[in-house]
């Protein structure tokens, strides 16, 4: 246990919601909204004399934000915590952080921890750039005389030399992302606590805070990693831990983590429901995933034809678009379907409610979860209706041509098994240059990516 340096046990965190109830009645007197205030006022009194949470509303609720959370960091780990948007990862970091206390549970720590869990944490809106490194050096447990040493290094890594003297409140999101981060980072915690607020940075940046966490753990200090971009998780951790609805659904090697994770905020069906709302001049009511014969299905076999059914109502403007993006496991963006860009078509110009069947070439597939964002656009102009993960699927195995073994994204080769249409060997040694080789005719070779079958349906 001596190299264990965070030790999370049966942490649980209640929070208190209080919901305002609606009058059954038509109207509302004045004694009942009266004796509804004072009902209120005395459950609030009662509140504050017990040291309780005092909550607004009529009705309250019990949330469980983390329920039973157990786990324990060696030092020099990097620990990766990936969940969906509610699963308790920023509430567990703020009781790392001792920034909220748990319900239920403890952690014990052994060494300062520095956390970047929100921008602009610790600063000063009215204080400059310089004034406000001391601030949050100072909040973050350093002597002065450290800041002075670390200052140069600090405003380098920022970038932030020109607007050192300007008050942080005129900063960017950005610029106090790179400030807040570039102060802990170089505080030398024995725990660095970052939450998704890299997200904010450009990506140069957030490649030097990706190589800095890096330097960080190589020092044998703790980080422990929060972030929606699970090919960042996968880069920098080495063990991830998934939260679901507050509660630990694995705690392991980051891959197979990224893959529970997929699993559980990914539907079982093929079809989902498409979400609300709906763009300026479009509407996509349904999307499929159709084999060979048409039938809906929830997995692919690689080398089969791909189809994407999409059912959608368009007011007839022109210049309309309909693309569809392939994401693997780790949310990254791994091919492109576009009726404009390769096709050079476009969706009907007369109002209505059309069905189109968009079918991708054969593609040879890494085994694993994959997922097609669908969306309309208007040429040159941007998205109209947008549909995230609208459809999942599986691809269970992948045996490529001529090889004995599954080809998965858990390899860390890649996605796609892309195959050589033409090889030449040669003995080096010979002093000869490459056989000549003819002009191929790619046009004649490439099939279309996507060819679409629209009818019109009546107008709307």
């Amino acid at each position: 246990m001596s190299d264990t340096i965070i030790i999370v046990e049966g942490l649980s965190k209640r929070h208190l919601i209080g919901h305002r109830s609606a009058p059954r009645e038509r109207y509302m007197a004045l004694r009942d909204m009266i004796g509804r205030e004072m009902r209120g006022f005395a459950r609030r009194t009662a509140d504050i004399l017990r040291g309780r949470q005092i909550v607004q509303g009529d009705e309250v609720e019990e949330f469980l934000a983390l329920d039973d959370v157990s786990f324990t960091v060696k030092r020099g780990e990097v620990l990766g915590i990936i969940g969906r948007n509610g699963a308790g990862k920023s509430t567990l970091l703020k009781i790392i952080s001792r920034i909220t206390e748990p319900s239920a549970g403890r952690v014990r720590l052994r060494g300062r921890v520095a956390s970047l869990l929100e921008v602009g944490t610790g600063f000063h809106p009215e204080l400059s750039g310089r004034e406000n490194i001391y601030l949050n050096g100072a909040v973050l447990g350093m002597t002065r005389a450290e800041i002075n040493r670390k200052f140069d290094e600090i405003v380098a890594f920022a970038e932030v030399e020109k607007f050192l003297e300007t008050p942080v409140k005129r900063y960017s999101s950005g610029m106090y992302v790179r400030l807040a981060f570039a102060v802990a980072a170089h505080l030398e915690p024995e725990i660095l606590v970052v939450d998704e607020v890299l997200a904010v940075g450009d990506a140069e940046f957030q490649k030097k805070c990706l190589g800095k966490m890096h330097d960080v753990s190589r020092h044998g200090r703790t980080v422990l990693f929060v972030s929606h971009n699970l090919a960042a998780v996968k880069s920098l951790t080495t063990r991830a831990l998934v939260l679901n609805a507050g509660r630990v659904i694995y705690d392991g090697p980051t891959q197979a983590g990224i893959e529970a994770y997929s699993v559980s905020s990914s539907s079982p069906r093929a079809q989902r429901q498409p979400i609300a709302g709906a763009g300026t001049h479009t509407q996509i009511r349904s999307v499929q995933l159709l084999d060979a014969r048409g039938e809906v299905v929830a997995s692919y076999v690689p080398g089969d034809p791909l189809r994407v059914a999409v059912e959608f109502e368009t007011d007839g403007t022109a210049g309309l678009s309909l693309e569809a993006f392939l994401l693997d496991a780790y949310k990254s963006r791994v091919g492109l379907a576009s009726l404009y860009q390769f096709q050079g078509k476009t969706l009907p110009t007369r109002a209505g409610r059309y069905g189109c069947v968009l079918e991708l070439t054969p593609m040879f597939l890494a085994a694993g979860p994959y997922s097609f964002d669908v969306t309309t656009s208007l040429v040159n102009h941007g998205w109209d209706h947008y549909l995230d993960g609208v459809i999942r699927f599986e691809v269970l195995f992948h045996n490529p041509p001529g090889s004995s073994w599954n080809f998965v994204q858990t390899h860390g080769f890649g996605s796609l098994a892309l195959r050589f249409e033409r090889e030449v060997m040669f003995d080096a040694r010979e002093d000869r240059a490459l056989p000549p080789r003819q002009p191929v005719d790619y046009g004649a070779l490439q099939a279309p990516l996507i060819s679409a079958r629209s009818q019109s349906g009546s107008g709307t």
